[in-house]
């Protein structure tokens, strides 16, 4: 059994009292090797140790005795739109939904409120003619580790909320957070790598919606593809 402590910064939040799911997957996922789903179960609070435990098949998160969250390997087969062009993605960014109308507009990842090099900002809009969304996204030098690739951990967040936006709209009262995050990773990254994430929907079964997200680098290669599960809930219990 390996066990980390951690803290989940105010900068890596999701909404405004809780850590990134995506962020906050993909650190609860950090020693498992291949495929893994992580699930959360309760919001992962900012400024406050953690307790990560971890064997070679799964891992738990912990706030003291309350469990966070548990990860393990699993196996995914979801194949990918393909790659459009930067510019197109870049085009895409004007229908971004959030732009109109977002829960958590402070999000490390999506929000809008946040400045370059301070949130990811990623802003997914509809390609033309499909019912695929896609954003530009230029990792910048803060996201990176000692041997200089984009850490693990942005990567899931990048794979994160922009399936949400696949999703839209969503009904007057409601937002709809991440339950479960399925990732492959096929490829490393480097800070300043122009690449593309795509989000697209998978269906919905009560309260809970599907959708896909792939992340390509900048020679168009794919390095990784998540299936996300989101649960729809009251938006007042997340403001």
């Amino acid at each position: 059994m390996q066990i980390e402590h951690f803290t989940i910064d105010e900068r890596f939040c999701g909404p405004p009292k809780s850590g990134n799911g995506g962020y906050t997957a993909g650190r609860m996922a950090a020693h498992l090797n291949g495929t893994v789903a992580a699930r959360l179960k309760a919001p992962p609070p900012l400024g406050v140790e953690l307790r990560l435990e971890s064997s070679d098949n799964e891992a738990r998160l912990f706030d003291g005795t309350t469990l966070l969250g548990e990860a393990k390997l699993t196996s995914l087969d979801l194949a990918p739109p393909p790659c459009p062009s930067y510019a197109e993605a870049e085009a895409a960014v004007e229908g971004f939904p959030g732009f109109k109308t977002h829960n958590f507009p402070g999000c490390f990842v999506c929000g809008p409120e946040r400045p370059a090099h301070d949130g990811l900002r990623i802003f997914p809009g509809p390609l033309r003619g499909t019912a695929t969304l896609a954003a530009p996204w230029l990792p910048d030098d803060s996201l990176a580790d000692d041997a200089g690739n984009v850490k693990p951990e942005f990567i899931w967040a990048a794979l994160d909320c922009a399936g949400a936006f696949a999703l839209y709209p969503i009904p007057a009262g409601l937002a709809i957070v991440l339950g479960e995050l399925a990732v492959s990773t096929f490829a490393q990254l480097k800070p300043d790598e122009r690449c593309v994430v795509l989000s697209w929907p998978l269906g919905s079964d009560g309260r809970k919606r599907f959708a896909g997200t792939a992340l390509y680098g900048e020679d168009q290669r794919l390095v990784a593809v998540a299936r996300a599960v989101w649960v729809e809930v009251p938006a007042s219990s997340w403001s």
